[in-house]
């Protein structure tokens, strides 16, 4: 199975991918190798990199897991502790772990010493097709997500499908959001073949996935322009998973399952004011709700999060910005949409 290329790294899977990482570390005269892992990780997926990794360590790195963590008080831990362990310019730090992890190990390697090098290893599905792709770092501002952060590519991505037996369902599933994304926003075809497919974790459809969103970040590394197609559902999936984490009352949601939601919702704005056909629109529907459990709102729960998108990233000049679908597999960037359809939205979510 072929490598993905992007400008300046590589993304590669099984076999593929230790040879690419043992490759790396022979060229490269590192000073220290640090491993940042998780307590899930630790335990479940270090054991089966070891013969791997265990001759390329110095140091194992620890956090804990969950989104509550992805802080800046957690990187200051970490940076402290890289320093105290004897890190340096020439340093490398090998994130071991899901989305979270990745996304604020690759933040720390970014700053620390004004940069080191990186290389991400995905334990869950979500970071195999997504966040562990494209170089976006970063941590949480209180419950929003990923307010700060830089854009800061890896030296390599190592992909290894059997971490996901690891994963119990729920986690699995959350990262299938993301991979049906990739199918609305820019292929048809591939929509409706992991839409219809059996068993979504095989080794193809993660290689299919990573290429569609590589090949949008290739076109737009910074996110000016198309690179923006990405984030469709994420603008009221954001702001729900947001409401929900700081919720005491309510269930926490998986990045995925808020997606999820997200991409409903927004499927319905795509209908009422970029053309998305019904029969598309019930289409995305009735996947989703295939596969994720129906979140109970009410209206007061709906008022906040239209609130929380205030805060989304993407926003400019105090304009909530939508990416929205003009059919499956076309997406369009920028769209200003009328308060009064978010209710309308939800209804339809309801319904």
């Amino acid at each position: 199975m072929d490598s993905i290329k992007s400008d300046t790294y590589e993304v590669h899977l099984n076999e593929l991918a230790e040879a690419a990482f043992e490759q790396h570390i022979q060229r490269h005269n590192y000073s220290k190798i640090f491993v940042l892992v998780d307590d899930n990780t630790e335990k479940h997926c270090l054991p089966k990199l070891k013969s791997l990794l265990a001759k390329n360590t110095d140091h194992i790195l620890k956090i804990t897991p969950g989104e509550e963590h992805k802080t800046i008080q957690t990187c200051y831990t970490l940076w402290q502790q890289l320093s105290n362990r004897g890190g340096d310019r020439k340093s490398l730090l090998i994130n071991l772990g899901g989305g979270v992890l990745t996304d604020l190990g690759g933040f720390v390697a970014s700053t620390f010493k004004r940069g080191i090098d990186f290389i991400n290893i995905p334990t869950t599905l979500l970071a195999m097709v997504d966040a562990s792709i494209g170089g976006k770092t970063g941590v949480d501002l209180g419950s929003l997500k990923n307010q700060v952060g830089v854009i800061n590519q890896p030296e390599m991505v190592l992909v290894f499908p059997k971490l996901l037996k690891t994963l119990e369902h729920r986690q699995t599933v959350s990262g299938y959001a993301e991979m049906l994304k990739h199918g609305l926003i820019r292929d048809a075809e591939y929509w409706e073949k992991l839409r219809a497919a059996e068993n979504f974790t095989e080794a193809e459809s993660i290689q299919k996935s990573i290429a569609i969103k590589n090949s949008v970040v290739q076109e737009d590394p910074t996110e000016q322009g198309i690179r923006k197609i990405l984030n469709f559902g994420h603008t009221l999936g954001h702001a729900i998973e947001s409401y929900f984490l700081e919720s005491s009352d309510k269930p926490s949601l998986l990045h995925g399952e808020a997606i999820a939601v997200g991409m409903i919702l927004e499927a319905y704005l795509s209908h009422e004011l970029k053309g998305l056909s019904k029969l598309s629109l019930h289409e995305i529907k009735q996947t989703f709700l295939k596969h994720f459990d129906r979140v109970h709102f009410e209206k007061e729960d709906i008022d906040v999060i239209v609130d929380l998108m205030r805060y989304d990233k993407k926003n400019a000049h105090g304009n909530i910005n939508f990416v929205l679908l003009q059919e499956i597999g076309a997406a369009v960037t920028d769209i200003k949409v009328p308060e009064n359809l978010f209710e309308k939205a939800f209804a339809y979510y309801k319904e």
